[in-house]
């Protein structure tokens, strides 16, 4: 069975910079598309960026667009979030996400991706 674990979150003031990790277990990576969501108080769970199983094409919410940057390294079965210039409004949990569907990244779709991480707080605030 497939495990995600992400790490990386926390506290940071506004304009700063996070990297979140999301390690995959139970199979290869590179079989899977993966996905970065977050859910912030009150809202709905949004898919913000997505990365292909090869790796060679992303996709970003138009509110993350610019600032963050997905990669994924197969060889060492994990996936990144890089995270800059953050304000309040990227507070939420950020959860990282796996598909195996034929296609994926694009498209971007919620209900391709079965498997997800536990989530992990990133809180912005000054």
């Amino acid at each position: 069975q497939l495990q995600l674990v992400e790490s990386g979150g926390g506290l940071v003031q506004p304009g700063g910079s996070l990297m979140l990790s999301c390690a995959v277990s139970g199979s290869t990576l590179e079989n899977y598309g993966m996905g970065w969501f977050r859910q912030a108080p009150g809202k709905e769970r949004e898919g913000i960026s997505c990365i292909s199983k090869s790796g060679w094409s992303t996709n970003y919410a138009d509110s993350v667009k610019g600032r963050f940057t997905i990669s994924k390294d197969n060889a060492k079965g994990t996936t990144y979030l890089q995270m800059n210039n953050l304000t309040p409004e990227d507070t939420a949990v950020y959860y990282c996400a796996a598909s195996r569907a034929a296609y994926v990244c694009p498209p971007f779709t919620r209900a391709d991706f079965v498997s997800w991480g536990q989530g992990i707080q990133v809180t912005v605030s000054s």
